[in-house]
């Protein structure tokens, strides 16, 4: 399993498309085996999902997100979990033993990313 976390260096981002980086973990088992951090490739309107998808990301872990992503992700069977906060990896250990919830946070006003429904 492959986990992606948008990030800002090792936090988790409030806002999916406007991330500095994605963190990217491989899981084994129960376990992260090797993780690796990766570029934002840039925010186009429905790009980053089929990246993601594209490089085999299962889960992706953000604080917030805009609901076009939410769907494309869904259509293409990955896990979506909104609402988290603090250290990426933290959170990816935190998903990995089902303590990490989605809250929904859907991002409403995409120029405006302080304004996700927490």
């Amino acid at each position: 399993m492959k986990i992606a976390v948008a990030s800002e260096k090792n936090q988790v981002t409030q806002h999916f498309g406007h991330c500095e980086n994605f963190n990217i973990f491989d899981i084994e088992g129960d376990q992260i085996v090797k993780n690796e951090s990766i570029p934002n490739p840039g925010h186009k309107p429905g790009f980053l999902p089929n990246f993601l998808n594209d490089i085999g990301i299962d889960v992706i872990i953000s604080g917030g997100m805009g609901g076009g992503a939410v769907e494309i992700f869904n259509e293409k069977g990955i896990e979506v979990i909104t609402g988290a906060q603090g250290d990426a990896k933290e959170s990816v250990e935190l998903y990995l033993q089902g303590k990490l919830k989605s809250t929904g946070s859907i991002c409403h006003e995409h120029e405006h990313h302080d304004e996700c429904n927490e």
